[in-house]
């Protein structure tokens, strides 16, 4: 509203005729039940007279909505019918403009929500859906239901609690033999490379126990560079080359463990716990 009591309305900021002539009424604080047809319909036609050069569809929506004014307003004017009932023209407006208010309400809330909850969650969240707790029923048993539970009870049936284990010895004068006729021949072995063929622990573990006793007596050696890398065997100063040269008493080629256990010289116990002094 300008000084000389003009009403300045820019008719691009709503969506429909309804949404100018709901605007005019709030802005005035004019009582929807008791509109002014005149004064409401001259500002309505004021405010959409730029449409007519702008756009005729939306303009066309304008001044059909202009018309309905008029109308009421030349109803309101002419005398009723006799014997007719005292109806006021501008109920049907009323009710459609209430109508407007309240879908225009809710729609502002749904945006606001929409933009509120995109500010917080990211595209297609879904939030969890509460489970429902389980209904509490009250207990009701008879000392005859609880007999009858109790004797439908059967025992367990008895099974074999004995666990057998099947072990497959691997002799450590095979390894020995192993390592040294390899070292023989390549001069070097990963110990990675002499445990491949098996895939049991015990061939790994006999191995290393194998390359640390023939570490500790200097017949190869083994070389790690740092933590965790590969572990090298390598042809010690005691490794005797020549034919059928045998090594801690074990022959080039020779498997097995003998009827005592023997190694060397030495049980498989003693040959076992000989790490302290490998290289």
């Amino acid at each position: 509203m300008t000084s000389d009591g003009l009403l300045v309305v820019e008719t691009d900021r709503f969506h429909g005729p309804l949404d100018l002539l709901l605007h005019l009424i709030r802005t005035q604080d004019i009582d929807i039940f008791d509109i002014p047809i005149a004064r409401i319909t001259r500002q309505f036609l004021e405010a959409i007279e730029v449409l007519a050069d702008t756009d005729v569809d939306e303009a066309g929506e304008f001044l059909e909505m202009a018309a309905v004014l008029v109308r009421i307003k030349a109803g309101m004017l002419l005398p009723a019918p006799a014997g007719g009932e005292d109806h006021d023209l501008r109920a049907e407006l009323v009710r459609r403009l209430l109508e407007y208010e309240m879908i225009r309400e809710v729609a502002t809330r749904l945006r606001a929500a929409e933009d509120d909850r995109g500010r917080r969650f990211g595209k297609g969240y879904v939030h969890p859906r509460p489970r429902p707790g389980a209904a509490e029923a009250p207990l009701k048993v008879t000392w005859e239901d609880l007999l009858a539970a109790a004797l439908r009870v059967e025992a367990p049936a008895q099974r074999d609690a004995e666990h057998r284990i099947a072990t497959r010895p691997v002799a450590m004068r095979e390894k020995i033999g192993l390592i040294v006729e390899t070292v023989r021949k390549a001069r070097r072995i990963e110990f990675s490379s002499l445990v491949a063929p098996w895939r049991e622990r015990m061939h790994g573990v006999m191995t290393l126990l194998a390359g640390l006793e023939l570490g500790r007596r200097r017949v190869v050696a083994l070389r790690q560079t740092e933590h965790f890398s590969p572990l090298w065997f390598y042809s010690g100063r005691n490794l005797g080359d020549g034919p059928g040269g045998t090594v801690l008493g074990v022959a080039p080629g020779s498997g097995g463990v003998g009827a005592d256990g023997q190694v060397g010289g030495e049980t498989e116990d003693a040959v076992a716990g000989a790490g302290e002094g490998a290289a």
